[in-house]
């Protein structure tokens, strides 16, 4: 069964394709709350920045509306024969926006960039210990052993062109400073950005050159960051914009009930989460203890998830449209645990009892970071969690602030306990457990957003194993026993999958996907 099969059922209502198409030709005006920090796709592996450069780069392989794997820059590909890796089998005639022709050595170059110790997505290529060209269309993945999730776990993987970089001095990314690219844009993708001004306005008009074929009637796509929840909500209720992306959950009756307007409703495959800082020696915020780290404490750490009440959350912020998580994926995601389908319940007087055995009965103060402008309802959330933790005695200290400021902080340890939210960008288990419970490994290009460096020696050494396994019932043993360890060392503590709430004129056609990817190649504008 392929990665995310499962979940096709249970997400249909968020993979919905609205309407029919129209042949006039339109401008269409949308929002976020999140602007795209950068425009180098090699630079920030989050999933502002790369569904909105999906419009405009393009990898070897993408997603279509339903998630499945398909061709892009590459028109085929298939395992090595004589070795382990892929051999991917390059579209030939592509050319980038300024006229070059794509070719394997752009990939070759892509490949490196996007491994390099400055990149946010190397982790993507810890499999991989060489790449080839083999001729001009021909590339082979070498990788470290079999490893049958590759293909998927690229699909965001975007191309640049080897000579524009270069000539332009952005050979390498800048993930926490600016260069050419993080600005300026040169894809082979079905749009091109005409103009950019970041935190204000980006202007895309469409690739004429484009080697796929055009499903949209969007003559020029017109985005805007708008962070504050009620001023987006009335710009498109006042017809400024065309349609936004989320709304909050308390407003969407009041989208259903204009005339003109609707809202698509789904759920995404993100599970948000509080993560801790493992490896600290002490907590940075705390008023009363400030020798240790009482978060090394597997009974702190249980105490601090036995604090939450997802039922209270989930009724007074989330209108009961969230479904609680007890591991770092969704129920339907490939290697999902249903051995481990129970998470810790909520349960104050326990969480007492384990902060007493601790040797902290009057609980401590901590430092709790959270976004206001990232997730749907992250600042509300955590203002929730902050009253929750303080009723067992974990009196946080809350700092919220914009999602630009955010990760730059979480990379410099900032932090006692952090929110954040995970989407698995191969619909495998693996992905998470690559990028969030694998120690920090610079040099295996492991462990690259696990902030707090939670460390296993035995997750450690499964995550290879699981990445080579083909026989289901091998596999998800051993993917029980991570899930298992993560959850009784609670390396984490899931809360919620989070829900899709999108609103949009009526007259606007487009798909919602689980991922929450939003591309203008599928919107037409009656």
């Amino acid at each position: 069964m392929t990665p995310f099969s499962l979940w096709r059922t249970s997400a249909l209502v968020g993979t919905l394709l609205l309407g029919t198409h129209a042949a006039q030709a339109e401008t269409f005006r949308w929002a976020s709350a999140t602007d795209p920090q950068t425009m180098d796709p090699h630079a920030v592996s989050s999933a502002p920045v790369l569904s909105f450069l999906n419009n405009v780069y393009e990898g070897l392989v993408r997603r279509d509306r339903d998630m499945s794997i398909e061709g892009s820059l590459a028109e085929s590909w298939e395992p090595l024969e004589d070795e382990n890796g892929w051999r991917f089998n390059l579209r030939q005639g592509v050319t980038f926006a300024d006229g070059a022709a794509f070719t394997a050595e752009d990939v070759l170059f892509s490949y490196e960039r996007a491994s390099s110790e400055v990149s946010d997505v190397r982790s993507w290529f810890a499999p991989v210990t060489e790449v080839r060209v083999v001729d001009e269309f021909t590339v082979d993945f070498i990788t470290d052993a079999p490893n049958p999730l590759f293909p998927d776990s690229i699909a965001n993987f975007m191309i640049l062109d080897k000579g524009w970089a270069e000539a332009n001095d952005a050979a390498l990314p800048a993930r926490d400073a600016e260069n050419f690219a993080t600005i300026n844009v040169n894809g082979t993708g079905p749009f091109m950005v005409q103009s950019r001004d970041p935190g204000v306005q980006t202007v895309l008009v469409p690739n004429p050159n484009w080697w796929g074929e055009v499903e949209h009637n969007v003559t020029e796509g017109i985005f805007t960051p708008i962070g504050n929840p009620a001023t987006g909500l009335a710009a498109l209720l006042s017809g400024d914009i065309d349609f936004i992306q989320p709304i909050p959950l308390q407003d969407a009756v009041q989208v259903e009930e204009r005339d003109g307007y609707k809202v698509l409703e789904g759920e995404e495959t993100r599970v948000i989460m509080f993560g801790f800082g493992h490896e600290h020696d002490t907590l940075l915020y705390s008023s009363d203890v400030t020798d240790t780290n009482p978060f090394s404490d597997v009974r702190v750490r249980q105490a601090a998830a036995h604090a939450i009440n997802m039922d209270a959350i989930d009724r007074v912020l989330f209108r009961g449209k969230i479904e609680a998580a007890s591991q770092l994926v969704p129920a339907g995601i490939s290697g999902y645990s249903d051995a481990h389908a129970d998470g810790i319940p909520y349960d104050p007087d326990r969480a007492k009892e384990l902060l007493a055995e601790a040797g902290y009965p009057d609980g401590f103060s901590f430092g709790l970071k959270c976004t206001n402008d990232r997730y749907i309802n992250d600042e509300a959330l955590c203002r929730a969690a902050a009253s929750m933790f303080a009723a067992v005695g974990l009196n946080a200290e809350l700092s919220t602030g914009p999602v630009r400021d955010y990760w730059p902080q979480l990379r410099e340890d900032d932090f006692d306990m952090f929110l954040l939210g995970w989407s698995p960008g191969t619909f495998d288990v693996e992905h998470p457990v690559r990028f969030l419970l694998h120690r920090q490994d610079d040099e295996k290009k492991l462990g690259s957003w696990n902030f707090g460096n939670y460390s296993n020696a035995r997750i450690d050494e499964l995550l290879p194993m699981i990445q080579q396994e083909i026989d289901p019932a091998k596999r998800q043993a051993m993917v029980d026993e991570i899930v298992q360890i993560s959850q009784d060392e609670v390396a984490y503590i899931p809360l919620y999958t989070q829900p899709l709430i999108w609103a949009a004129k009526q007259g606007v056609d487009l798909t919602q996907r689980a991922d929450n990817f939003f591309l203008l190649r599928w919107v037409t504008v009656n």
